[in-house]
């Protein structure tokens, strides 16, 4: 269950990073200066993070720790079934072979 909350948090967050992708992509992907040397309009190339929307780099963080706090879940999560099971296989083969005791 650990794993699948896990997983569930790490989409959710993922999913809420490809809409964020897209907020960028809509906000900054039009953005043009006048060249002073021509006077023509040119895009802008570079835009650094600093520079940028607070609430986005906001909601770009916040999503990209969920993100990793949700992996983090999902792999603990995993690795501790996986060790009930292994513990469960063990007392199963020992309750087979009648107490005696069984190599692994």
């Amino acid at each position: 269950m650990r794993a699948l909350c896990g997983a569930i948090i790490t989409a959710g967050a993922l999913i809420g990073l490809g809409l964020t992708a897209m907020g960028f992509g809509t906000r900054y992907g039009q953005t043009y200066a006048i060249n002073p040397d021509t006077n023509q309009l040119e895009r802008v190339q570079l835009q650094r993070l600093s520079q940028m929307d607070v609430p986005l780099v906001f909601i770009l963080v916040f999503l990209t720790s969920v993100a990793i706090v949700g992996l983090g879940i999902a792999i603990l999560g995993l690795a501790y079934h996986h060790h009930r099971r292994h513990h469960e296989m063990l007392r199963d083969k020992a309750a087979a072979a009648g107490g005696r005791h069984v190599s692994v």
